[in-house]
């Protein structure tokens, strides 16, 4: 992981952690479904991006390093991680 994004991912996800215990809240306090729903869809945006940036981060770290090394096993499995994980995404 490139350290110098770490911190704000890690801020990102905090900040996700709050919006998830406001969502709690909302139905704890029986508030509006539709206001619940879309804050709801709003902690999954917030998380998409989180997921993005990760992910550009695997395929200019990880995946670039495995081409560049010259290892085809290497390259093979990171491949296979990189479509498992577009995969998984996709369901």
């Amino acid at each position: 992981m490139n350290q110098e994004r770490k911190p704000k991912l890690l801020n990102r996800l905090n900040r996700i952690g709050g919006q998830v215990k406001g969502v709690a809240k909302m139905v704890d306090d029986d508030r509006y479904c539709i206001d619940i729903l879309t804050q709801i869809q709003a902690v999954r945006a917030a998380l998409g991006k989180v997921e993005t940036e990760l992910l550009r981060d695997h395929i200019g770290h990880c995946v670039h390093g495995a081409f560049t090394s010259g290892d085809a096993a290497e390259q093979r499995q990171k491949t296979e991680e990189l479509i498992e994980v577009l995969h998984r995404t996709n369901r």
